[in-house]
């Protein structure tokens, strides 16, 4: 084995290492994972909901009360802020459209009342 074989599995060893724990992150949030994604969608998906929230933020929802705990409905205080929970034959396209479109009416929605 080469030095540049041993890199490339270094690598490859490095990549499932961070896609593990993408996985779990995306898993802790209640997203939907079948197993087959493949690492640059696993960092799609987690920057689309980074975007989401960021939106939920800018217009005064919490979070916390927003989109209730991993795996359940959300029973939210603003239903709009839920994150929307990916379908199960659903593909990562279309989970990170669905997400695009989310975030992008929650950028409509009057902010709320402090």
């Amino acid at each position: 084995m080469t030095r540049r074989d041993d890199a490339a599995a270094g690598d490859s060893e490095e990549v499932k290492r961070v896609s593990g724990q993408m996985a779990g992150r995306l898993a802790a949030r209640g997203v939907r994972l079948t197993g087959r994604e493949r690492p640059e969608e696993l960092v799609q998906i987690e920057d689309a909901i980074e975007r989401f929230e960021a939106a939920v933020e800018a217009r005064g929802g919490d979070l916390m009360m927003d989109e209730g705990p991993p795996g359940r409905t959300p029973q939210p205080d603003d239903p709009h802020f839920a994150l929307p929970l990916r379908r199960e034959h659903q593909s990562v396209a279309q989970y990170l459209e669905r997400l695009a479109r989310t975030t992008d009416d929650i950028r409509r929605h009057p902010p709320r009342a402090q």
